[in-house]
């Protein structure tokens, strides 16, 4: 069987009885034959690997290019005779200070115009003449030179005594001519073979200089332009590539003079700095609201973009860093290279860090309340400790702590803070707060002092903040101690330092994170002179930290990288120099580790006699003041709320010495024995505390069962 292989059972020859066990034939066929490929299809795929072969392209685009050099190399040449021939670059400048709305540079740029084409007509109307007067000048100076040469010979023939001298110098100049005319007849053939040549290779020289070629013709390195130096020309392209259709057409009609919008461009620490004046109909919020575009467009990333606006309208002032330059570190602080330094409360500034431009940044503390926030592990504690050690080496300031994290960031102060305070619980919380309310107290007392009396710096810092603002807990009488409402303790401690504190220097210093309404209150963000911002989430966080005005002056900490920017924050304060028109000022803050942390602790604390630090607030005698209020009514069926309060700083000076009817209408709120008016004056029931007091025994008893 031919092209098939049999196979036989072994004993399929035998003789078999039962023919059911028989086994059949079995028959496998060949494989089919592999079709050929065809000839076309295997062409195909050869010049596909040769034309997409990484030599190919190469050679194709540097063919492309130097051909594009030329081309982009007459356009260059022809545009430059234009404008020197023509008055087409005045008007280019005319226009574009007529886009600016600058009347005053384009009545410069018409005049200079037009002083151009007078000139340009003089001179045409002398080459009109200039036939004439050089025939004229010829034949003088023909006739001259003839006679010169005639008075020449005849010297030498009375000197040589020989009649043919007198021609010898004609004889010698009509040589010099001849020889001139051959060289010329000798160069004059080849020169015009290579003359094209040699124009060719100039402007292709000019195209080379000006990568006068496409982005993909030119080189691997030509084509990153990424860290470029930035120029007039890259910024008004980056304008005018921005996508803001009004911003393109007045571009557009400026020509290539559309860098009339910009100031100079000057260098600015690690960067360069630059205002544009943007043309009528462009809004400065629409160049806000494309940095990541405007950047890309500089050839640089958008965390080294900074966009503000300066004090002049329709004005945007564009900060370009150098590319890379912000992810370099800055330098150690002068805490931690100068040990000689000290600290003045009043009229000194700590030195925080640098700003953008590389100049030091250095806060003023004097009477101002602090805030800075931003995301975990950003920084925050790092540049809020930075200040804390500054200011210790004033050995006037005292300090009052509570680090809600508790991990040890500020152990160091043992031994320097009057109370320190370290843990994250609730029982944490209320020491802390009656922390703050101690301040209070002091506040109070500064305040009640007679007039002119000075009062050293009491600084309250508190960071992690947001653990007290949610902290759940509440006291005996059921007042909360987080949450941001009238009766919330933390809270209205804090505000109460916010609204007199700096007058007697009782200052509120918070840290806190991951800023929202419920960790951060409106009140008490908004009750800080300096607010400071590292990275955070987004643009609204950016204005909780900031306020509105900063962020729409152009503040974007929602913009810092997190992780990569850590310690670089966004400050607005009038206690550090912020430029003319900003409203916030970019700051990257030194760095200070927990061991030269702890060395400017121990300098600090030898300037001081010694500091017992309290690491809880001491408690007095627990009292009720439900029932000392129930005491000191008595037997009277109701009580003037001025009685009562005397009543009760005689009862215990120590608890209700101080307390006002601010305090007495606070622990009766709620429980139905609040004062009252009658006839006139405010007074408290006997018989409504008594029914509040049985109440609240009532509800104890059922909260037992």
């Amino acid at each position: 069987m031919s092209g098939n292989v049999v196979h036989l059972h072994k004993e399929a020859a035998e003789p078999l009885a039962d023919e059911a066990a028989v086994t059949p034939l079995t028959v496998v066929p060949d494989p089919p034959a592999p079709r050929p490929v065809p000839l076309w299809l295997r062409s195909g795929r050869a010049v596909r690997t040769v034309v997409m072969h990484e030599a190919t392209k190469s050679t194709a685009r540097t063919v492309a290019r130097h051909g594009l050099y030329v081309v982009g190399g007459a356009r260059i040449v022809g545009r430059r005779a234009w404008d020197g021939r023509t008055a087409a670059r005045y008007e280019r400048m005319l226009r574009a200070a007529e886009a600016a709305g600058n009347h005053e540079a384009a009545a410069d740029w018409e005049e200079r115009g037009q002083r151009f084409r007078e000139a340009r007509h003089r001179r045409r109307m002398e080459l009109l003449h200039s036939p004439v007067d050089a025939a004229k000048g010829a034949a003088v100076s023909a006739g001259m030179g003839v006679g010169g040469l005639v008075l020449l010979g005849v010297a030498m023939a009375v000197a040589t005594k020989d009649a043919t001298d007198v021609v010898t110098p004609l004889m010698a100049v009509v040589k010099f001519i001849n020889l001139l005319i051959t060289i010329v007849q000798v160069v004059w053939g080849p020169l015009i073979s290579i003359g094209p040549f040699l124009a060719l290779l100039a402007l292709w020289a000019v195209g080379s200089k000006q990568q006068a070629a496409p982005q993909w013709a030119l080189p691997a390195g030509a084509r990153s332009n990424e860290g470029e130096p930035i120029t007039p020309s890259i910024v008004v392209k980056a304008l005018r590539d921005l996508g803001v259709p009004a911003l393109r057409k007045a571009i557009t009609e400026m020509g290539d003079a559309g860098a009339s919008m910009l100031s100079p461009i000057v260098i600015a620490g690690c960067g360069v700095e630059v205002d544009v004046t943007l043309p009528s109909g462009v809004s400065t919020i629409e160049v806000q609201n494309r940095r990541r575009k405007l950047a890309e467009n500089l050839s640089r990333h958008e965390h080294e973009v900074f966009i503000t606006i300066p004090q002049a309208a329709r004005t945007v002032r564009l900060w370009v860093a150098d590319s890379g330059a912000l992810d370099e570190p800055i330098g150690p602080s002068p805490l931690a290279t100068d040990d000689t330094m000290t600290a003045d409360y009043a009229k000194g500034r700590a030195p925080w860090g640098q700003d953008l431009r590389g100049d030091a940044a250095a806060l003023s503390l004097y009477q101002r309340h602090l805030l800075i926030t931003g995301l975990s592990n950003q920084g925050k504690t790092v540049a809020l400790r930075s200040l804390a050690l500054w200011l210790s080496l004033d050995k006037s300031v005292q300090f009052l702590m509570g680090d809600l994290k508790g991990v040890g960031d500020w152990a160091m102060f043992d031994g320097l803070a009057l109370t320190l305070i370290q843990g994250p619980t609730d029982e944490h919380v209320i020491q802390v707060t009656e922390m703050v309310e101690g301040a209070v107290d002091e506040m109070n007392r500064r305040i009640q002092a007679p007039p002119g009396t000075t009062f050293p710096p009491l600084i309250v810092l508190v960071d992690e903040a947001q653990v007290a603002f949610m902290c759940p807990a509440k006291d005996e009488d059921k007042r909360p101690y987080g949450g941001a409402k009238a009766n919330s303790r933390y809270f209205m401690a804090v505000r109460k330092i916010h609204n007199q504190g700096r007058a007697v220097n009782v200052l509120m210093w918070q840290g806190t994170q991951d800023p929202t309404n419920e960790n951060l209150p409106k009140l008490v963000r908004e009750g800080a002179h300096t607010r400071a911002s590292l990275a955070l989430g987004t643009e609204s966080q950016a204005r909780m930290a900031l306020g509105d005005k900063a962020v729409d002056g152009g503040a974007a900490p929602n913009l810092l990288r997190p992780g990569l920017d850590r310690g670089t924050l966004v400050v607005a304060s009038d206690g550090i120099t912020i430029p003319a028109g900003q409203s916030s000022i970019t700051v990257r803050t030194h760095y200070i580790d927990d061991a030269t942390a702890e060395a400017i602790t121990d300098r600090a604390k030898a300037l001081r006699d010694g500091v017992t630090t309290l690491h809880a607030v001491e408690r007095g005698e627990e009292r009720d003041p439900l029932a000392d209020i129930a005491a000191a009514i008595g037997d009277a069926p109701r009580l003037r709320t001025q009685d009562v309060i005397k009543r009760l700083s005689a009862l215990n000076p120590d608890a209700y010495g101080e307390w006002s009817p601010v305090d007495l209408t606070r622990v009766l709120e709620g429980t139905g024995a609040e004062p009252y008016k009658s006839d006139g004056r405010m007074v408290v029931s006997r018989h409504q505390l008594a029914r509040a007091l049985a109440n609240r025994a009532a509800d104890g008893s059922a909260s037992e069962a």
